[in-house]
């Protein structure tokens, strides 16, 4: 069994309008899902990703009212978003200046070229080339250019004070390869092409532990085929690894469990998709609620802010 590469990641939120504005204005990602946390029912579940709303694409918020995040290690510190080519990182940066965004210069950074930049809450992201790898699913709606638009999600980067633990689980339990290092930071690769394919893990031994708020990152998940779903469920009751065992999210079916330094990570499926339940035209729209909230649909819309 493999995985396929990452599937979504999900941040945190304490102003939604604003956090809506940014991700589909100031970035161009097109809304495909705007539903609530299933288990939280009081809080938005935003998904921002490509025009399909593809896995592998998709960085997702929760809007909880809370304070920034006190940034450490134990945590997931940077979010890469997918780009192709030189003229787009000449549009980006211009982009950002006129659009008062926080970005650092362009670098080289693991034989990519990067813009690092953070949004209005801070939550730290990265623009990184893929040398056009993958599939391409532009947002017609957009206002980027379709040359420009961000193309999906890689690399993610964790931070973890002690590597080994999380090196064992990685290739042990979730059947990655570590195929090079780069500074303080370990590369672990996934069945795929390109940064979709790739978790960079960077040892930061001497950070204090970080306080998850609004700027943070809440899990990443990584993608499956929906066929392997129970065997990954049963790999890891076999291995004994504490998770939240199977947990139907409606859009896909997911499986929880922290890595040894903390970090919450999740197994999602590549399926049935965000087109279930909406048609590929009107995704993210209107609020979406799985079958099992529909009945509450009128107490949890009046407990929701507007977009």
């Amino acid at each position: 069994m493999q995985l396929k590469g990452l599937h979504h990641l999900t941040a945190i939120t304490a102003d939604a309008p604003s956090n809506h504005n940014f991700y589909t204005k100031t970035l161009g990602l097109r809304m495909v899902k705007k539903t609530v946390n299933q288990d939280d029912t009081t809080a938005y579940h935003l998904f921002y990703a490509d025009g399909l709303g593809s896995p592998g694409t998709d960085i997702t918020f929760f809007d909880w009212p809370v304070g920034r995040e006190r940034r450490g290690t134990h945590s997931i510190c940077r979010t890469g978003l997918r780009i192709k080519g030189e003229k787009a990182f000449k549009f980006w940066s211009d982009h950002f200046k006129a659009h008062g965004v926080a970005a650092d210069k362009v670098v080289e950074r693991d034989g990519r070229l990067t813009l690092d930049f953070e949004d209005f809450e801070g939550q730290r992201l990265s623009l990184v080339d893929d040398d056009g790898k993958g599939e391409t699913h532009i947002w017609e709606k957009s206002p980027i250019a379709a040359e420009h638009q961000i193309r999906g999600l890689g690399p993610i980067t964790l931070s973890v004070p002690d590597l080994k633990p999380t090196e064992t689980m990685l290739t042990a339990v979730m059947n990655t390869t570590k195929v090079r290092e780069f500074g303080n930071t370990g590369v672990f690769k996934m069945n795929g092409s390109g940064p979709v394919s790739e978790l960079h893990v960077r040892v930061d031994a001497g950070l204090p532990p970080a306080h998850q708020g609004a700027g943070a990152v809440h899990h990443v998940a990584f993608n499956i085929p929906s066929a392997d779903y129970n065997a990954w469920a049963a790999r890891l009751k076999e291995l004994r690894i504490p998770n939240s065992g199977p947990v139907d999210r409606f859009w896909f079916k997911s499986l929880y469990f922290r890595e040894p330094n903390g970090v919450l990570f999740e197994i999602a499926t590549d399926g049935p998709g965000f087109a279930t339940d909406e048609s590929i035209e009107n995704l993210g729209k209107t609020l979406s609620l799985p079958p099992f909230l529909e009945g509450r649909r009128a107490q949890i819309e009046r407990g929701l802010k507007p977009l």
